[in-house]
C-alpha cells in the first residue's frame, strides 16, 4: 500500500490518501470513512488493523483526487520524536568524507565499528516540493544526502535482530540536508542537520509488504538532472535490522519512528572542489518503487 499525506487547492487541511493501484489518483481516507485515523502516526500505531480496513474498502470510497492535482506533504508531517539519523553507513561515502567529519570508533580504514547514530531535530522535516531554505545556513555549505529511511511500525525494547523486521511499518525517502561547515564547527552533527526545511521527507510511506526484498533497493540522487548518487541498499555497513536492534537496546522504539539509514557518495563534499548546493538548485532521490522525492533550494 502506499500511503501519502495531501492537501488541495487552497484548503490547508491534511488529508490521509492512498494512491490508486493505477497510481494516478489518491483516495482520501481520512474523516469519517472507515473510521479513519485523523494523521498517520495514528494509521501506524492503529496498523495492522488500520491497513487491514483501508485494504478492503479503499476501492469502494467515493473521495478521489488526480495525484497531479494535490499537494502532496511528508507523509508525516510532523513526527513526535527527532529522525534518528545514521552517519558513515555506506562504504564509499565514508572513503569521500575521510577525516573531513569529527572522528567516530573506527577500524584503521575509518570503517565504523558499531553504528554512528544522531538525530534531526522534527522541525526540520519538510514535504516533496518544498524549498530547502538555504538562506539559514550563512556558512554557505548547504549540502544534500539521499537516503532510505525506515518507518516503525509495532514498538518495543530490546527488539532482537532476528525479529526486527517485523517492526518495520514501511519505507520512505528522506533527503538529510546538512551544512557541512555548521556540522563541522560544532563538533557534533544535530545543529548543522536540524535547519528549518532541512529534512525534505516523501513523496510517500510504501508498506514493508510491497518491497519483501528492501536490500534490492537502489537509490540515486540527481542534482540539476546530474547524476550524483547511486547505491544500493545491499551495501549498508550496518543493515536494517541491526540497526533496529542497536536503538531499541535500552530504548523503546515507538510506532512512528523515523530511521534514516545513510547515505552513499556522492555528496558535494565529496568532491574537489566541494559542490555545495545553490539557490535555484533542483534535488531529485529516486528510489523504486517509493518514488521520486523533489526539491528546489532557495
Amino acid at each position: 500500500m502506499r500511503l501519502v499525506t495531501f492537501r488541495t487547492g487552497n484548503d490547508n487541511r491534511h488529508q490521509l490518501g492512498v494512491i490508486s493501484d493505477a497510481g494516478d489518483e489518491v483516495v482520501t481516507i481520512s474523516g469519517s470513512y472507515l473510521s479513519a485515523p485523523e494523521s498517520m502516526l495514528d494509521l501506524i500505531a492503529g496498523a495492522p488493523e488500520s491497513l487491514r480496513r483501508i485494504g478492503a474498502n479503499a476501492a469502494h470510497l467515493p473521495s478521489r483526487y488526480p495525484l497531479k492535482g494535490v499537494q502532496l506533504l511528508a507523509p508525516i508531517a510532523r513526527p513526535r520524536r527527532n529522525i534518528f539519523c545514521i552517519g558513515k553507513n555506506y562504504r564509499d561515502h565514508v572513503n569521500e568524507v575521510g577525516t573531513a567529519l569529527p572522528d567516530t570508533a573506527s577500524k584503521g580504514d575509518n570503517i565504523p565499528t558499531s553504528p554512528v547514530v544522531f538525530t534531526k531535530a522534527t522541525n526540520s522535516v519538510t514535504g516533496p516540493d518544498s524549498e530547502i531554505p538555504s538562506w539559514l545556513d550563512t556558512s554557505d555549505s548547504t549540502d544534500y544526502e539521499g537516503e532510505l529511511a525506515v518507518v516503525i511500525g509495532k514498538g518495543g525494547r530490546g527488539i532482537d535482530v532476528a525479529d526486527a523486521m517485523n517492526h518495520v511499518f514501511g519505507y520512505t525517502i528522506v533527503n538529510d540536508v546538512t551544512a557541512r561547515r555548521m556540522q563541522k564547527q560544532h563538533g557534533q552533527w544535530f545543529l548543522g542537520k536540524s535547519l528549518d526545511g532541512y529534512c525534505p521527507m516523501g513523496p510517500m510511506i510504501v508498506t514493508a509488504d510491497e518491497i519483501p526484498d528492501v536490500a534490492a533497493l537502489q537509490l540515486q540522487t540527481r542534482v540539476n538532472g546530474e547524476l550524483r548518487q547511486d547505491g544500493s541498499v545491499a551495501d549498508l555497513i550496518f543493515a536494517i535490522p541491526e540497526l533496529i536492534a542497536t536503538l531499541s537496546h535500552g530504548m523503546t522504539l515507538e510506532p512512528g519512528d523515523v530511521i534514516a539509514t545513510g547515505t552513499p557518495a556522492g555528496v558535494g563534499m565529496g568532491f574537489d572542489p566541494h559542490r555545495f548546493l545553490q539557490p535555484g538548485d533542483v534535488v531529485e532521490i529516486t528510489i523504486d518503487p517509493i518514488g521520486t522525492l523533489r526539491n528546489t533550494v532557495a
